[in-house]
């Protein structure tokens, strides 16, 4: 149950954020909304994985 959430909310997050590595963003010189975005896609993306 937990890990069918995981991966809709992780498609739901492919198609509305945006994809910061695509676009090679250099996380030292990003803001903090752009770090909790890349954050938030990674926690997601790591539950609906594992």
């Amino acid at each position: 149950m937990q890990k069918t959430f995981f991966i809709f909310l992780s498609k739901l997050n492919k198609l509305i954020l945006p994809s910061y590595s695509k676009k090679q963003l250099d996380l030292s010189k990003a803001n903090k909304v752009q770090l909790l975005i890349f954050g938030w896609r990674l926690y997601v993306t790591k539950k609906a994985l594992g």
